[in-house]
């Protein structure tokens, strides 16, 4: 079986136009980001893990903010671009976040953020039990992923209740398209492993679309107040 993460290929192949457009693409910064961003706690002199960093746009907000910051990602592209973005090589990891982080101590971690990474991940029980094992007492685990009942819909799938491997092409990023891989759920596969691994739910937040998106993408708002596309979590260990 290839253990390469499914969705690398299109990600080593985006990575320059997603860290081009994504500070101001507005699904991502006035839609996903703020809303990941509100669920998390004080991070100033926190210890945080940014699983999934993509081209180190929360990383940079975390250090910003009075953080320490480790930063994986499986995209050698990725990691590059996050290097470039924090002028700094320290705790800028290349790893498959499906795979166990045995680099990482136990209990060393206050705060594990992985925003919109979970949906190219097959098994959640095994990822999400491994960010139990790095998190300390009390420690926050808050993440992002599509929403069940958007992805139901958009990928015209047959039984919401089945775990499937789908696909999509993304072409919202200049002189770029990719085919897109990725895993759908129901909420209840989202949500029940978390607690079976022992996290407590704290919260669930299915945004709304900010004002700066509004003014970016009217069109774009005026759906986004009827349907959500992305789900945000916060649990607790």
């Amino acid at each position: 079986m290839n253990d390469e993460p499914i969705a690398l290929a299109a990600y080593e192949e985006l990575a320059e136009a997603f860290a081009a457009a994504a500070d101001t693409k507005p699904h991502n910064a006035y839609y996903e980001r703020p809303a990941t961003l509100s669920l998390l706690p004080a991070v100033e002199g926190k210890r945080v893990l940014d699983a999934g960093c993509g081209p180190g746009i929360y990383s940079e907000w975390l250090l910003e903010h009075g953080a320490e910051v480790v930063s994986i990602d499986a995209s050698p592209k990725m990691i590059e671009l996050t290097k470039q973005r924090l002028q700094r090589t320290a705790n800028i990891i290349q790893a498959n976040l499906g795979k166990p982080l045995t680099f990482l101590d136990s209990s060393s971690f206050d705060i594990v953020l992985s925003p919109l990474v979970m949906d190219y991940i097959a098994d959640w029980r095994s990822t999400f039990a491994e960010y139990y094992r790095l998190l300390r007492p009390g420690g926050w685990f808050i993440f992002s992923a599509g929403h069940p009942l958007w992805d139901f819909l958009y990928f015209k799938s047959v039984n919401y209740f089945e775990t499937e491997f789908v696909s999509c092409d993304w072409k919202g990023f200049e002189n770029v398209q990719v085919h897109m891989p990725s895993f759908r759920r129901s909420l209840s596969e989202m949500l029940n492993p978390l607690t079976e691994v022992g996290f407590q739910i704290d919260k669930i937040l299915e945004p709304k679309p900010t004002d700066d998106f509004k003014q970016a993408d009217p069109h774009g708002y005026e759906k986004l107040l009827r349907r959500p596309i992305f789900l945000g979590v916060r649990a607790i260990k």
